[in-house]
């Protein structure tokens, strides 16, 4: 990578820290709200930054990842480690090696179908994608679950939802194909 990839790689990490960021500070208030400003941000990054997980070629005639409206049966809070709640149990996965924070891959029954087949994220803290957390529980709200990157261009390598992480049940909210 060039050092002008490392400098636009930082301010795309900058901008979705600052993003996530908005997003808590309002979700406990006004979660429809928090979704629209989080959908809004995340068109316009996909949309014109050097970063962006879309192929160049893709830009230009973009108008917007297609997402779940906020439905707040989707929200949940599960203390750290093995998340259990009213659609099944997840595996929350410690990052030690890189930068520390949690990783939540998950694939549900509607991977394949409509969204993407290899999951998709609903945590990853290293990346700052981050909902918070009320006392000592994370903040689990599957209405801000988000495809990989691997989904757009394959390019890039992503690791997916293993065998922990899987729920039967269809997860209607978040992004979508």
């Amino acid at each position: 990578m060039s050092v002008d990839d490392y400098v636009t790689l930082l301010d795309w990490r900058r901008q979705v820290a600052d993003m996530y960021s908005a997003v808590r500070a309002m979700l406990q208030q006004d979660p429809p709200a928090a979704h629209a400003l989080w959908r809004k941000e995340r068109d316009e990054l996909f949309r014109s930054h050097p970063q962006s997980a879309l192929p160049p070629e893709a830009r230009s005639g973009f108008r917007g990842l297609r997402y779940h409206d906020y439905d707040p049966r989707f929200a949940f809070t599960a203390e750290v480690g093995k998340v259990t709640f009213e659609l099944g149990s997840l595996e929350i996965y410690w990052l030690d090696a890189y930068s520390g924070g949690v990783f939540l891959p998950f694939r549900d029954a509607t991977a394949g179908k409509t969204t993407y087949g290899g999951g998709r994220y609903l945590l990853d803290t290293a990346k700052s994608a981050d909902l918070g957390s009320r006392g000592t529980a994370l903040v689990l709200d599957f209405n801000f679950a988000y495809h990989p990157s691997c989904f757009y261009d394959p390019k890039w390598v992503c690791p997916l939802a293993g065998p922990f992480s899987r729920i039967t049940a269809p997860i209607d909210a978040g992004e979508r194909t």
